[in-house]
């Protein structure tokens, strides 16, 4: 297991930008990165810099030449980083419009209305599950009633807070046309094994077309998609230490051949529309060489697929280490277990935690949880049983929880900070 220092982790947190002061509010503790995790110094960096830039792909100049290299390196930086089989990598508005976007093209393109080869078989399906997002769950329905097929959700484990392949083998027929998959919980903070459910998926429907919501998983490192077998990832990068402004999806080469938005006369394996954001893309590499980098603080080894799985160790060993320790307590100060009536979503000990605890207290009110603990200077956020978080808090019976994120830059004694102001908490 990769471990980071004291020395790796100083090192780690004098790359992000506000690491423990708010623009506004002034010191804080950063606990609120399944919102949008911190942002790295040579993000920010990037984005002046090619924001400046006047000059435009596709022109005969030196400038716009640079421009092609920096998009053409980035999307070779996501390939290793991701470990893509092939097909491409385009950006999109966000990570929610192009998860819209792969199943929308998805559905359309197994329609029994509009496609030839399915015309004999009648109605497809479209499976996900209860733990999506609403970005996914919403794409489904909708498309999945314009291409005319049926829209199936798989029930999640509310004991686990995730759901495994035996639950979706449950479930899959050999007319699932589309399949969607959510890679980490942004609510529960538990973890799917992607790899598994879509060899459950394949084992009956071979030909399915299987998009994953790798939102919230990124942050935390170890993307394989030459394992995982999948037509589509989803990532956002605000979300994995790059800017708010942009989205980043992987297709594959037979999803690449859907139908799909183009210019007429253009290139028909195209998937960008319009001029393309230069420092988008330029800032993902920016993230790319930071978990490379990390993953040389860590290991000896000169392989950059080593150092990416060296980094992802070190990530995941460190978020145990604060989940741990925000669930058990440590150095005489009493963890959240401790405290009369919290309850922690997911349960506690949990191995398909990433980084994030769930938790309310019974008889009190997340939102004063959560107001109390953002005057103490402890940034967490309140979930609601609303579109985005009811279909995990509506089945526990629960209006709100309180969502505690953590990321591999945070500290032990920021963990204490949150302890110590929750022992003040009175409901």
């Amino acid at each position: 297991m990769s471990v980071l220092s004291d020395n790796a982790l100083n090192a780690v947190r004098d790359r992000f930008a506000l690491v423990d002061q708010c623009p506004v509010q002034g010191k804080r503790v950063f606990f609120e990165n399944a919102g949008g995790a911190l942002t790295l110094k040579s993000v920010v960096e990037t984005s002046n810099r090619y924001a400046a830039i006047p000059d435009n792909q596709g022109r005969d100049n030196a400038g716009s030449h640079k421009l092609v290299r920096v998009i053409n390196q980035a999307k070779s930086d996501m390939s290793e980083f991701m470990n893509a089989p092939g097909g491409q990598f385009f950006v999109g508005e966000s990570g929610t419009e192009l998860l819209f976007r792969t199943i929308m093209n998805a559905c359309l393109g197994t329609s029994p209305v509009d496609n030839e080869s399915f015309k004999d078989k009648g109605t497809g399906i479209v499976l996900g599950s209860t733990l999506e997002h609403p970005a996914t769950r919403s794409a489904c329905a909708r498309w999945a009633r314009i291409a005319g097929h049926e829209h199936r959700l798989v029930e999640h484990d509310n004991a686990t807070g995730s759901i495994d392949a035996a639950a979706y083998a449950s479930a899959v027929t050999e007319d699932t046309r589309v399949a969607t998959i959510l890679h980490t919980s942004p609510v529960t903070g538990m973890g799917v094994d992607v790899e598994a459910v879509v060899k459950a998926i394949r084992a009956v429907a071979p030909e399915c077309f299987i998009v994953v919501d790798g939102i919230q998983h990124a942050a935390h490192g170890g993307i394989d998609l030459t394992a995982y077998n999948v037509d589509a990832y989803v990532v956002s990068p605000y979300k994995v230490f790059s800017r708010h402004g942009y989205g980043i999806a992987w297709v594959s080469d037979r999803f690449s051949e859907l139908p799909h938005d183009s210019l007429l006369n253009g290139p028909e394996k195209n998937w960008e529309l319009g001029t393309r954001d230069t420092g988008s893309y330029a800032t993902f590499s920016d993230v790319v060489n930071y978990f490379e980098w990390l993953g040389e603080q860590v290991s000896d080894s000169d392989n950059r697929q080593d150092k990416f799985k060296a980094a992802a160790d070190a990530i995941h060993h460190q978020e145990k280490v604060l989940t741990d320790a925000m669930l058990n307590g440590i150095d005489n100060i009493k963890g959240l277990t401790a405290i009369a009536n919290v309850q922690i979503i997911g349960g506690v000990d949990n191995p398909r935690r990433e980084g994030l605890v769930a938790f309310w207290i019974d008889g009190a009110d997340s939102a004063n949880i959560v107001k109390h603990l953002n005057e103490h200077g402890v940034r967490t956020h309140l979930r609601k049983a609303d579109h985005y978080s009811g279909n995990i808090l509506d089945p526990l019976n629960q209006p709100s929880c309180v969502r505690v994120s953590t990321c591999h830059y945070n500290t032990v004694d920021e963990v204490k900070e949150f302890l110590i102001a929750m022992e003040s908490f009175e409901a």
